[in-house]
């Protein structure tokens, strides 16, 4: 919209890059481009404003296939304006000279020629396509239609108007048909997720079996093992059973031996011993069969003298004393009688 500003009973106008501003006065055309910026008398002036930009129009409408499945087509057309004047000649793009709005609704006119147009190519084309090919395949095919008929619309240019794009957005069915589509697809896709998890399953438990089988196989192993360990564990028992029982026998035989060997050297030394003794004896026997009574008597006495215990000390008792004195008195009693018996 244009910006119109009011001085002393002028107007002034400034528009953008993108409108095209046509000023007529007294039927004559004064000023005519983009971005103008002008006075104008408000009562004598014929001013309008064609936007020249690309703009987008949102078109949805419905149609029916081949086999009479109702659809909804989402599309989007780009147009711009390419002939200001033809389209100034053509639709009513006046604005007001005291606010610079539009005083009829060009574009909606314009959204409602290429609606049309475009909804006309595409029901003509679904029509005669099925409901499964136009959800497959209906997207490229409805915009090339739309845009070779947009292309070939004749009132199009007639208005100076140029389509720049047409893109089709969505072919989409009624929400129970759409439902009723997607049943199909999802019970594939739920039996493909069922056979992927059998086929887990069945992968997993493969892989269990596996491992069992190679745990009872360790287990086996395993058990030989232990059986080849008790086996040389009893082998080596035995053999050093065996060991010990040689080596027994042979300390056995030796401490025999030597037994024997000692038994013979004491006798040996016994009978020497002995012999050597009696030499002894008879040499002493006949040492004293050769000495007088007096020597053999001297001997005796020194004998009985080495025999005789130590005394240490010695105890006299009052009554031991008294018995030794009378039997000392007695005999010196005796003593007497007898020396004067001798000498008379």
């Amino acid at each position: 919209m244009a910006d119109i500003t009011r001085r002393l009973g002028l107007r002034h106008l400034r528009s953008a890059p993108t409108a095209h501003i046509r000023h007529h006065q007294g039927g004559r055309l004064r000023h005519d481009g983009p971005g103008l910026s002008f006075w104008f008398r408000p009562l004598s002036a014929a001013l309008s404003e064609v936007p020249v930009d690309d703009r987008e129009l949102a078109v949805v409408f419905h149609a029916r296939t081949a086999d009479f499945q109702d659809v909804t087509v989402q599309a989007t057309v780009t147009y711009r304006i390419s002939d200001p004047a033809l389209a100034a000649a053509r639709l009513d793009f006046s604005v007001d000279p005291d606010t610079g709005a539009w005083r009829s609704a060009p574009l909606e006119q314009l959204s409602t020629l290429l609606t049309e147009s475009a909804q006309q190519h595409a029901l003509d084309l679904l029509a005669r396509t099925p409901l499964a090919a136009a959800l497959a395949d209906g997207v490229a095919a409805v915009r090339e239609r739309v845009t070779e008929g947009l292309a070939a619309e004749p009132r199009l240019p007639a208005t100076g108007i140029d389509v720049v794009a047409v893109r089709v957005v969505a072919i989409r069915p009624e929400p129970e048909v759409e439902r009723a589509l997607r049943t199909p697809a999802r019970e594939r896709v739920q039996q493909d997720a069922d056979r992927a998890t059998y086929e887990r399953r069945a992968v997993a438990v493969e892989r269990e079996r596996a491992i069992a089988e190679n745990e009872l196989a360790s287990r086996i192993e395993l058990a030989r093992q232990e059986e080849r360990l008790v086996e040389q564990r009893g082998t080596n028992a035995r053999r050093e059973a065996e060991e010990n029982a040689a080596a027994d026998a042979v300390r056995a035989e030796a401490e025999a031996a030597r037994t024997v060997r000692l038994a013979r050297a004491e006798a040996e030394a016994a009978r020497a011993v002995g012999e050597g003794r009696a030499a002894a004896q008879t040499a002493w026997l006949a040492a004293h069969a050769t000495a007088d009574a007096a020597t053999l008597h001297a001997l005796a006495a020194t004998r009985l003298a080495e025999n005789v215990p130590r005394i240490e000390s010695l105890t006299l008792s009052p009554d031991v004393v008294t018995g030794l004195l009378a039997k000392l008195g007695r005999g010196s009693g005796n003593g007497s009688g007898a020396s004067g018996g001798g000498r008379s």
